[in-house]
């Protein structure tokens, strides 16, 4: 049947699904945006803001692992990177380099820190990427782990520099410039969750535009067969150069986001435990969709702190595991790959 406006009833649903897919994740960012407004729980907004910033990091790392296949176990370096290099620059420092010479470097505004994290993780990103793309499959594994071990070892030991384990202490927060208010710095809850969810939705539609772009062709094709991405004249190590710059400047800016927002940071920021949840993350939400790292992640940056009031520390972990291994199981391509194909069918 044809309606009065030319289209036919499959057509006119066809277009109002178009439509519900477009608007979808800006009513989804509202609701995010106006949680504290409804619900100002400063725990609750503390957990949403931990966990805003791995799902940034988890984002980071999908478009790695779900995009050109590599699992990318070190992953954390990147992320303690952006931690170490914003709380230094807002901080300051004054090291010596040998033969009588000294590097001073005067405390920045923090938002000039957390561009810094992001070019100095990039520009470790594209260091790795040079070296570790020459090797695939568990010697770019080994590489990575080696790379976060080295990084960690480094903020251990360069004592004049990081603190050692005694820590960076009173990182000056985020600021922002409010009309009538002037510069005011971001102490409450609600502001870091606020200030949280605009740098996610911002890594969200970077990696979005990549993915969708010609470059992101590339990776996925590289993705699915490397040999014929090759013969069809796809330069390899370039892309994924591309991919692993991109994917470390945003893990850099979480990881300044947490020094700012914890302020204070140690060498523990390198644990390779970072790695592991946005690992799992990305794998449970789905890893190569867009929204997969999101709908992980709130998932697992959410149980373990709803189970700390209902059970035991032990049983936390065992029902954290158990949740684990069913997704994996029951969902091996992960949450949202799982959901599309139930509204296919349906």
């Amino acid at each position: 049947m044809t309606a009065p406006d030319g289209r036919s009833a499959e057509g006119r649903g066809e277009l109002n699904r178009s439509r519900l897919h477009h608007y979808a994740p800006w009513v989804f960012v509202l609701v995010l945006a106006l949680l504290p407004l409804a619900f100002p729980d400063p725990y609750m907004l503390a957990v949403l803001t931990s966990a805003g910033i791995f799902i940034i990091g988890a984002i980071s790392l999908n478009l790695l692992l779900g995009y050109t296949g590599q699992l990318s176990l070190g992953h954390v370096a990147f992320f303690g990177l952006g931690a170490y290099t914003s709380a230094l620059a807002s901080l300051g420092f004054d090291i010596g380099i040998g033969f009588g010479l000294r590097i001073t470097l005067q405390p920045q505004p923090v938002w000039l820190g957390f561009i810094a994290a992001i070019i100095v993780a990039g520009g470790f990103g594209w260091l790795l990427g040079r070296l570790a793309f020459r090797v695939r499959g568990a010697y770019f594994v080994i590489i990575t782990i080696c790379f976060a071990q080295v990084l960690r070892m480094v903020a251990l030991n360069w004592i004049e520099l990081t603190q050692g384990p005694m820590a960076l202490i009173s990182i000056p927060p985020f600021s922002m410039w409010l009309p009538g208010q002037g510069v005011v710095p971001l102490y409450s809850k609600a502001q870091n969750y606020w200030l949280v969810l605009a740098v996610a939705v911002l890594a969200f539609i970077v990696v979005r535009q990549l993915v969708e772009s010609r470059i992101g062709r590339a990776l996925v094709a590289l993705r699915a067969n490397e040999s014929l991405a090759r013969s069809v004249g796809i330069r390899v190590t370039h892309y994924l150069v591309i991919a692993a710059v991109i994917s470390a400047g945003i893990a850099g800016a979480a990881g300044s986001l947490f020094a700012h927002y914890i302020r204070i940071i140690d060498p523990d920021v390198f644990l390779f435990i970072y790695t592991v949840t946005m690992v799992i993350m990305v794998i449970t939400g789905g890893k190569g969709t867009l929204w997969g790292p999101v709908v992980g992640g709130l998932i697992f940056g959410l149980v373990p702190d709803l189970l700390r009031g209902h059970a035991r520390p032990e049983a936390q972990w065992v029902l954290y595991g158990v949740a684990m291994i069913l997704f994996v199981m029951f969902l091996p391509r992960g949450i949202v790959p799982a959901l599309a194909s139930l509204r296919r069918r349906a």
